[in-house]
């Protein structure tokens, strides 16, 4: 079973529904008992980061999600929740990952928030099993992850960017998966079977 912490946001039961089309068992749960006891644990995010922390602390899940060891898959802002810190509203985050996250300079040219599809040049991981190098992926964000020791997929938008994060048991994707069709449902699927 996935539990997908219920951290609030209008969006977050479209991944239960896409992980359902899968025949995936998932269970939206802010209970520390059933997240802690979960085969794998899906952290996403909506809005922002100052509110997203403000949450897990409130719902007392910053210790449980620091200490879990089964695989873990952060998903837009969820991703950049495992960083040390973000420029948005100068927050301390979870600090599973090093790092900070910045947001896009309007100097690059380009729309901010960067929104829509967008290639993603994978690494060698069990998570693109299957996924065709340069695949799309829809993306909605003002903030990134710099290229660092933890990247296995970029992407570019004006600048390259950290796509796909790993560090140890921890998955991290910029994009959302539940809304990226065939490939998303992959990576999804990928992620399902990956073992503790």
């Amino acid at each position: 079973m996935i539990a997908i912490i219920d951290s609030g946001g209008a969006n977050i039961a479209s991944i239960k529904f896409a992980l359902e089309r899968l025949n995936i068992k998932a269970m939206l749960t802010r209970n520390i008992d059933t997240i802690k006891a979960a085969d794998r644990v899906i952290l996403p995010g909506v809005g922002a980061a100052p509110g997203a922390m403000r949450k897990l602390s409130d719902y007392s899940l910053i210790d449980c999600i620091q200490s879990l060891t089964q695989p873990v898959l952060g998903i837009c802002l969820g991703m950049q929740l495992l960083f040390k810190h973000t420029q948005e509203g100068d927050v301390e985050m979870l600090d599973i990952i090093p790092g900070k996250i910045k947001k896009f300079a309007t100097e690059i040219g380009k729309t901010i928030p960067h929104t829509g599809w967008n290639t993603v040049h994978g690494y060698d991981h069990k998570l693109l099993r299957d996924i065709p190098q340069d695949s799309f992926f829809y993306f909605v964000h003002s903030y990134f992850a710099p290229i660092g020791d933890f990247n296995i997929g970029t992407c570019n938008y004006g600048e390259s960017f950290s796509a796909i994060v790993v560090k140890d048991n921890f998955i991290g994707c910029q994009f959302h998966p539940e809304r990226s069709g065939e490939m998303g449902s992959l990576l999804l699927k990928n992620f399902a079977e990956i073992k503790p």
